[in-house]
């Protein structure tokens, strides 16, 4: 498989590899959603496979639910969970302090209320996705279709009195409609270039009328796994204060991981 990966998806893959190492036995596990958390959804199906691992999976979008039940990971609701063990998710970007902007997926909502009701939040990235100051990467902040443009002013209104560079936001569609969330929302993707204050921007966005959640993940990673191309891995713990490097061999794994290659 290492023959066929590029170095990025390399990087994805010995993070996933990494991660899935702190799946027990018995666990009910968060499962993210994006391209990382695609990698870790296959690693954990092939530890169901060939090690007979039993866990139950909960996933944050309608995607991992059917690539998990693909792979052979039983597959409940948080509701039938109660409270989970870990969850495994990737990020758009984080910062020294595991502060994150997730939601480049679509399935912020979902993710933010699964990592929270877990005891633990392990977050898989390439090496690229590291930053100093969040807000490169655009911050997408879940409304409700109705009256989306009144909540889209009111944001940008707001903005002028926040620490950060940009203040426009765009509507995310999907082809000539726009993108509709698994929970039937709309996507604000907000360009504000750097974000001064993170804590204080997304308790601000949560209180406006019409916003359902922010990609703004504060406080809420514990432990990143930081992938390179050259199958290096990275662990920092922020609890511990720990910083561990690894370095992964490529393996190769049937027809697993096939269409992540494609």
């Amino acid at each position: 498989m290492s023959g066929e990966l590029s170095p990025i998806d390399k990087a994805k893959f010995v993070s996933a590899k990494r991660a899935a190492q702190y799946v027990e036995d018995g666990m009910r596990v968060g499962l993210g959603t994006g391209s990382t958390a695609a990698w870790l959804v296959r690693c954990l199906g092939e530890l169901v496979r060939d090690d007979g691992l039993k866990i139950k999976g909960v996933p944050t979008s309608s995607r991992t639910a059917q690539l998990a039940r693909d792979v052979g990971i039983e597959v409940i609701t948080l509701d039938e969970a109660k409270w989970l063990d870990l969850t495994i998710d990737g990020a758009d970007e984080f910062d020294g302090d595991l502060n994150l902007i997730k939601g480049g997926g679509g399935a912020l909502l979902l993710e933010k209320i699964i990592a929270t009701a877990s005891d633990q939040m392990v977050v898989i990235a390439d090496v690229g996705k590291e930053v100093e100051t969040l807000g490169a990467f655009p911050l997408p902040v879940e409304v409700i279709p109705f009256g989306w443009q009144t909540t889209q002013a009111l944001i940008e209104e707001t903005l002028i009195s926040m620490d950060v560079l940009g203040r426009t936001s765009t509507l995310r569609m999907n082809g000539q409609t726009p993108y509709v969330t698994d929970e039937g929302n709309h996507i604000l993707d907000l360009q504000l270039n750097r974000i001064g204050n993170a804590r204080q921007l997304a308790l601000v966005l949560n209180q406006m009328p019409g916003v359902v959640e922010n990609g703004l993940f504060i406080d809420i990673c514990d432990t990143v796994v930081i992938g390179y191309g050259d199958g290096k891995v990275e662990v920092r713990d922020i609890n511990e204060g720990t910083v561990a490097t690894e370095r992964l061999d490529f393996v190769e794994s049937d027809n697993l991981f096939s269409d992540l290659t494609e």
